[in-house]
Protein backbone atom coordinates (compact mmCIF):
# COMPACT_ATOMS: atom_id res chain seq x y z
CA UNK A 1 0.00 0.00 0.00
CA UNK A 2 1.50 3.56 -1.30
CA UNK A 3 2.08 5.31 2.25
CA UNK A 4 0.77 8.78 2.42
CA UNK A 5 3.37 12.04 1.84
CA UNK A 6 2.90 12.68 6.19
CA UNK A 7 3.90 9.31 6.82
CA UNK A 8 6.82 9.94 4.39
CA UNK A 9 7.60 12.88 6.07
CA UNK A 10 7.27 11.55 9.49
CA UNK A 11 9.58 8.38 8.75
CA UNK A 12 12.09 10.21 7.08
CA UNK A 13 15.92 10.44 8.25
CA UNK A 14 16.36 13.49 6.43
CA UNK A 15 16.91 16.62 7.71
CA UNK A 16 18.77 19.24 5.90
CA UNK A 17 17.86 19.75 2.01
CA UNK A 18 19.50 21.67 -0.08
CA UNK A 19 17.95 23.25 -2.83
CA UNK A 20 19.77 24.07 -6.07
CA UNK A 21 19.67 25.12 -9.62
CA UNK A 22 20.85 27.79 -12.14
CA UNK A 23 19.64 31.36 -11.76
CA UNK A 24 15.72 31.46 -12.31
CA UNK A 25 15.36 27.82 -11.88
CA UNK A 26 13.14 28.56 -8.87
CA UNK A 27 15.25 26.87 -6.30
CA UNK A 28 14.44 30.05 -3.41
CA UNK A 29 10.95 29.63 -4.14
CA UNK A 30 10.55 25.43 -3.70
CA UNK A 31 12.74 26.20 -0.44
CA UNK A 32 10.12 28.92 0.80
CA UNK A 33 6.95 26.22 -0.11
CA UNK A 34 9.21 23.62 1.32
CA UNK A 35 9.65 25.30 4.46
CA UNK A 36 6.14 26.12 5.11
CA UNK A 37 5.02 22.56 4.31
CA UNK A 38 7.13 21.18 6.56
CA UNK A 39 7.43 23.25 8.80
CA UNK A 40 11.29 23.66 8.59
CA UNK A 41 14.23 26.39 9.46
CA UNK A 42 14.83 28.37 5.93
CA UNK A 43 18.12 29.66 5.19
CA UNK A 44 18.02 31.77 1.99
CA UNK A 45 21.25 33.22 0.44
CA UNK A 46 21.84 36.75 1.04
CA UNK A 47 22.81 37.50 -3.27
CA UNK A 48 21.14 40.96 -2.04
CA UNK A 49 23.80 41.91 0.22
CA UNK A 50 26.66 41.50 -2.07
CA UNK A 51 27.19 45.44 -3.35
CA UNK A 52 29.03 44.33 -6.34
CA UNK A 53 26.69 41.95 -7.98
CA UNK A 54 25.25 44.70 -10.25
CA UNK A 55 28.51 46.11 -10.75
CA UNK A 56 29.38 42.54 -11.70
CA UNK A 57 26.37 42.30 -14.58
CA UNK A 58 27.28 45.64 -15.80
CA UNK A 59 30.72 44.95 -16.24
CA UNK A 60 31.53 41.01 -15.58
CA UNK A 61 35.68 41.04 -16.00
CA UNK A 62 36.22 44.18 -14.25
CA UNK A 63 34.27 43.03 -11.27
CA UNK A 64 33.95 39.05 -11.60
CA UNK A 65 36.82 38.73 -8.20
CA UNK A 66 35.21 40.82 -6.31
CA UNK A 67 31.63 39.83 -6.48
CA UNK A 68 33.25 36.00 -6.11
CA UNK A 69 35.58 36.70 -2.79
CA UNK A 70 32.30 38.38 -1.89
CA UNK A 71 29.54 35.45 -2.44
CA UNK A 72 32.99 33.32 -1.03
CA UNK A 73 33.04 34.75 2.75
CA UNK A 74 29.40 35.43 2.92
CA UNK A 75 28.56 32.02 2.41
CA UNK A 76 30.94 30.82 4.71
CA UNK A 77 30.03 32.43 7.64
CA UNK A 78 26.63 31.97 7.19
CA UNK A 79 27.70 27.94 6.59
CA UNK A 80 28.72 28.05 9.64
CA UNK A 81 25.46 29.52 11.11
CA UNK A 82 23.81 26.41 10.36
CA UNK A 83 26.35 23.79 12.40
CA UNK A 84 24.62 25.28 15.42
CA UNK A 85 21.60 23.03 16.68
CA UNK A 86 18.27 24.56 16.23
CA UNK A 87 16.14 22.87 19.21
CA UNK A 88 12.81 24.28 17.41
CA UNK A 89 13.06 22.77 13.96
CA UNK A 90 13.42 19.11 12.57
CA UNK A 91 14.00 20.24 9.42
CA UNK A 92 16.84 22.19 7.56
CA UNK A 93 16.44 24.32 3.93
CA UNK A 94 18.45 26.15 2.33
CA UNK A 95 18.69 27.42 -1.29
CA UNK A 96 22.16 27.21 -2.10
CA UNK A 97 25.40 24.61 -1.34
CA UNK A 98 28.50 25.61 -0.87
CA UNK A 99 29.97 24.04 -3.24
CA UNK A 100 28.33 25.79 -6.12
CA UNK A 101 30.61 28.73 -5.23
CA UNK A 102 33.19 26.56 -7.31
CA UNK A 103 30.70 26.63 -10.55
CA UNK A 104 31.12 30.63 -10.59
CA UNK A 105 34.84 30.95 -9.62
CA UNK A 106 35.86 28.89 -12.89
CA UNK A 107 33.29 30.43 -15.12
CA UNK A 108 34.37 33.67 -14.38
CA UNK A 109 37.35 34.44 -13.09
CA UNK A 110 40.77 34.74 -14.75
CA UNK A 111 43.55 32.18 -14.60
CA UNK A 112 45.48 34.42 -11.75
CA UNK A 113 42.31 35.18 -9.65
CA UNK A 114 41.16 31.27 -9.73
CA UNK A 115 44.88 30.41 -8.28
CA UNK A 116 44.19 32.64 -5.35
CA UNK A 117 40.35 31.93 -5.15
CA UNK A 118 41.45 28.03 -4.90
CA UNK A 119 43.69 29.03 -1.95
CA UNK A 120 41.54 30.87 -0.31
CA UNK A 121 38.77 27.95 -0.68
CA UNK A 122 40.71 25.47 0.14
CA UNK A 123 41.67 26.74 3.39
CA UNK A 124 37.72 26.93 4.52
CA UNK A 125 35.38 24.39 2.79
CA UNK A 126 36.33 21.21 4.83
CA UNK A 127 34.21 23.11 7.70
CA UNK A 128 31.21 23.41 5.89
CA UNK A 129 28.66 21.22 6.55
CA UNK A 130 26.96 18.91 4.24
CA UNK A 131 23.35 18.34 3.25
CA UNK A 132 21.32 15.00 3.95
CA UNK A 133 19.94 15.73 0.30
CA UNK A 134 20.93 18.29 -2.83
CA UNK A 135 17.61 18.87 -5.27
CA UNK A 136 18.98 20.02 -7.98
CA UNK A 137 16.20 21.74 -9.85
CA UNK A 138 17.27 21.24 -14.21
CA UNK A 139 15.72 23.61 -16.58
CA UNK A 140 15.87 24.68 -19.84
CA UNK A 141 17.61 28.24 -20.64
CA UNK A 142 14.00 29.30 -22.57
CA UNK A 143 12.19 28.28 -19.37
CA UNK A 144 14.93 29.97 -17.14
CA UNK A 145 15.13 33.62 -19.21
CA UNK A 146 11.41 33.56 -18.82
CA UNK A 147 11.50 33.13 -15.16
CA UNK A 148 13.88 36.01 -14.79
CA UNK A 149 11.78 38.28 -16.92
CA UNK A 150 8.86 37.72 -14.72
CA UNK A 151 10.38 37.98 -11.58
CA UNK A 152 12.17 41.57 -12.76
CA UNK A 153 14.62 42.38 -10.79
CA UNK A 154 16.12 45.17 -11.87
CA UNK A 155 20.08 44.30 -11.77
CA UNK A 156 19.16 41.07 -13.98
CA UNK A 157 17.84 43.17 -16.88
CA UNK A 158 20.97 43.24 -18.80
CA UNK A 159 21.87 39.59 -17.84
CA UNK A 160 22.46 37.94 -21.46
CA UNK A 161 21.19 34.59 -22.28
CA UNK A 162 24.70 33.52 -23.37
CA UNK A 163 25.26 33.57 -19.67
CA UNK A 164 22.73 31.83 -18.15
CA UNK A 165 23.54 29.44 -21.30
CA UNK A 166 27.18 28.58 -20.11
CA UNK A 167 25.87 28.74 -16.21
CA UNK A 168 23.44 26.09 -17.01
CA UNK A 169 26.25 23.81 -19.08
CA UNK A 170 28.42 24.44 -16.06
CA UNK A 171 26.08 23.69 -13.38
CA UNK A 172 25.05 20.29 -15.27
CA UNK A 173 28.85 19.22 -15.72
CA UNK A 174 29.03 19.93 -11.85
CA UNK A 175 26.18 17.64 -10.22
CA UNK A 176 26.21 15.13 -13.04
CA UNK A 177 29.67 14.31 -11.26
CA UNK A 178 28.49 15.35 -7.87
CA UNK A 179 29.11 12.69 -4.88
CA UNK A 180 29.31 15.15 -1.86
CA UNK A 181 25.81 14.21 -0.59
CA UNK A 182 22.57 12.11 -1.68
CA UNK A 183 21.91 14.23 -5.02
CA UNK A 184 17.96 14.24 -6.36
CA UNK A 185 18.01 15.40 -9.80
CA UNK A 186 14.96 17.28 -11.35
CA UNK A 187 13.26 17.75 -14.78
CA UNK A 188 11.83 21.03 -14.32
CA UNK A 189 11.16 22.30 -17.67
CA UNK A 190 7.59 21.61 -17.70
CA UNK A 191 6.49 21.49 -14.44
CA UNK A 192 5.43 24.03 -11.63
CA UNK A 193 5.89 23.50 -8.03
CA UNK A 194 5.50 27.15 -7.33
CA UNK A 195 1.06 27.68 -8.61
CA UNK A 196 0.78 24.31 -8.66
CA UNK A 197 -0.16 22.20 -5.43
CA UNK A 198 -0.21 18.74 -7.56
CA UNK A 199 3.14 18.98 -8.86
CA UNK A 200 4.49 20.76 -5.38
CA UNK A 201 2.88 17.43 -4.35
CA UNK A 202 4.60 15.29 -6.98
CA UNK A 203 8.00 16.70 -5.84
CA UNK A 204 7.32 16.35 -2.28
CA UNK A 205 6.62 12.32 -2.66
CA UNK A 206 9.90 12.13 -4.69
CA UNK A 207 12.03 13.66 -2.02
CA UNK A 208 10.76 12.05 0.72
CA UNK A 209 10.68 8.52 -1.23
CA UNK A 210 12.66 6.06 0.86
CA UNK A 211 15.03 3.76 -0.10
CA UNK A 212 16.65 5.87 -2.89
CA UNK A 213 19.86 5.75 -5.25
CA UNK A 214 22.64 8.16 -4.23
CA UNK A 215 21.83 9.75 -7.75
CA UNK A 216 18.62 9.94 -8.30
CA UNK A 217 16.67 11.36 -11.71
CA UNK A 218 12.59 12.55 -11.49
CA UNK A 219 11.56 13.39 -14.86
CA UNK A 220 7.91 14.00 -14.06
CA UNK A 221 6.70 14.81 -17.30
CA UNK A 222 7.95 10.82 -19.05
CA UNK A 223 6.03 9.28 -15.73
CA UNK A 224 2.66 10.85 -16.73
CA UNK A 225 2.87 9.44 -20.25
Amino acid sequence: MQQTLEALIEQSEIRHIAIEGVIGAGKTSLAKRLAEHLPAKLVLERFEENPFLSKFYEDAQRYAFQTQLFFLLSRFKQQQELIQADLFHRFLITDYIFEKDKIFAYLNLEDDELKLYETMIGAIEHSVPTADLVVYIQSSVDRLMTNIRLRGREFERSMPEQYIRDLNEAYNYFFFRYKSAPLLIVNATQIDFVHNSEDFKDLMLEIFRPNKAPVEYYNPIALKR
